[in-house]
């Protein structure tokens, strides 16, 4: 299996050396792409940004047919033609495209946003967004973590069901459908049993509507995250008919 999401050193939230992801994927036998964090919408400009010059020449002997180099980009309408020319300056395997943050604010600190709506309507907005975000953002290969959300909302209950925003869900699986783009199945909270029910359920009516290709990623930091939860993803993959893929040289490769 291939790891197709995680972060080091280039990562403003990650301190991981690229030396521990060699060890580890060697280890337990997997493929690894190192996604670095591109966010040109955060508040700081000197936090969540790489320069891609100096990764590229930091990592590029690394770089293996089991070790690929890909970026994961914040998502954001003011900044998607300057992700364009990101992606096709650089020789990049793979590019996530994640929504992190909403009305200029990053969800992992939008306190006050939580505190201003409800669940319902904030939710609601974020599938919007997410919608919005794919339409101009079309040259991504993988949509990441279609529940960062619940990760940092304050409500009591943070989960995403899919009963509850069928619609909103929906046009967020067709628009990534229509458009060629492969769905992540983002292991990191996948420990959960009632995260992982509620997740069958979209992933399920992804490929009712026509979706086929799912990437895996533990969405690592440390390299005790590398592979987390891989074997129920892989058994959510099996479940749901999903293929699970990577991608090499922006190009889509089969799991074996």
């Amino acid at each position: 299996m291939f790891d197709t999401h995680m972060h080091t050193k280039f990562s403003t939230d990650s301190k991981m050396k690229i030396e521990e992801v060699i060890y580890k994927i060697k280890k337990y036998n997997l493929g690894a792409i190192i996604t670095e964090h591109v966010d040109l919408n955060y508040k700081d400009s000197s936090l969540f940004r790489i320069d891609p010059d100096d990764y590229f020449k930091s990592y590029s002997s690394y770089r293996t047919d089991k070790l690929l180099l890909g970026v994961e980009i914040g998502m954001s309408n003011k900044f998607s033609h300057e992700y364009e020319n990101l992606i096709t300056n650089y020789s990049f395997d793979y590019v996530i495209g994640s929504l992190h943050e909403m009305y200029d604010i990053d969800l992992f600190e939008a306190d006050e946003l939580y505190k201003s709506k409800s669940k319902k309507e904030l939710y609601e907005e974020y599938f919007a967004q997410m919608v919005s975000c794919i339409n101009e953002h079309p040259f991504i290969d993988s949509l990441g973590h279609i529940d960062y959300i619940c990760r940092y909302a304050k409500y009591e209950d943070t989960e995403i069901y899919y009963e509850d925003y069928k619609e909103s869900i929906e046009e967020v699986l067709k628009t990534i459908i229509d458009k060629g783009i492969a769905m992540e199945l983002n292991a990191r909270r996948l420990g959960d049993k009632e995260v992982v029910n509620n997740l069958l359920k979209i992933y399920a009516r992804y490929y009712e509507l026509g979706g086929r290709f799912i990437t895996i990623g533990s969405d690592a930091h440390t390299s005790e995250a590398i592979g987390s939860h891989f074997n129920i993803a892989n058994d959510m993959a099996e479940l749901c008919n999903l293929k699970m893929i990577y991608f090499k040289d922006r190009k889509m490769e089969l799991v074996r």
